[in-house]
C-alpha cells in the first residue's frame, strides 16, 4: 500500500502549513506533547508498579485504576492532538523515521497489553486484591506494560534527534 499520497495531502493541510511557518506552534505543540505523554507515563508507572508488588502506598489497584484511569486517558488524548499535529507538519518525514515507527509499534504493543490485562485480569480483580499477591499474569502484564512506556518515551526522545521538525 503507497501511503505517500496520503502523507503528501496530510503535509499540505493549512494547519501543517501554519506550523512549519509559525516561530512558535512546534515548540509549544511539543511542549505540550512532553507534558502529556509525562503524565500518561507516570501515572501509568504507578500502577504498573503496584502491580509488580510494590507496595508504595495502602491503595489497592482496583482504587488506583478508578482513580488514575481517567485522568490518564485525558492525557493521551491531549498527547494524541499535539503529537498528530507535529507529525502533520512533516507527515512524509515522520513516516520514514524508524525511531517514530517504533514508538508508534511499542504504544500499539502498550494499548494491546492494556486491553488483554482489561479482558483476562481486571475482570477477577476485586478476587485478587482481597486474597493477597498479585498474580502472575497481572504481574507480567504490569512489568510489560512498564518496558513498552519506557521505549515509547526513548524513541519519542530519539525522534528529536533523527528528524529535523521540518
Amino acid at each position: 500500500m503507497n501511503l505517500e499520497p496520503i502523507l503528501t495531502a496530510i503535509h499540505d493541510w493549512s494547519v501543517s502549513d501554519a506550523i512549519r511557518q509559525s516561530e512558535y506552534a512546534f515548540p509549544a505543540l511539543e511542549s505540550i506533547h512532553v507534558f502529556a505523554i509525562t503524565t500518561v507515563v507516570g501515572f501509568i508507572s504507578i500502577v504498573d508498579l503496584r502491580l509488580l508488588g510494590v507496595p508504595a502506598h495502602t491503595r489497592n489497584v482496583k482504587s488506583l485504576l478508578g482513580q488514575l484511569l481517567p485522568v490518564v486517558w485525558g492525557a493521551f488524548a491531549l498527547a494524541a492532538v499535539s503529537g498528530g499535529l507535529m507529525f502533520a507538519s512533516n507527515a512524509t518525514g515522520y513516516a520514514k523515521n524508524f525511531d517514530f515507527q517504533a514508538k508508534m509499534l511499542l504504544m500499539l504493543l502498550a494499548f494491546c497489553n492494556m486491553v488483554v490485562f482489561h479482558f483476562m485480569g481486571q475482570r477477577r480483580i476485586a478476587e485478587w486484591v482481597a486474597v493477597g499477591p498479585t498474580p502472575a499474569i497481572a504481574k507480567f502484564s504490569g512489568g510489560l506494560s512498564l518496558l513498552l512506556w519506557i521505549g515509547v518515551v526513548g524513541f519519542g526522545r530519539w525522534i528529536g534527534f533523527t528528524l529535523a521538525p521540518f
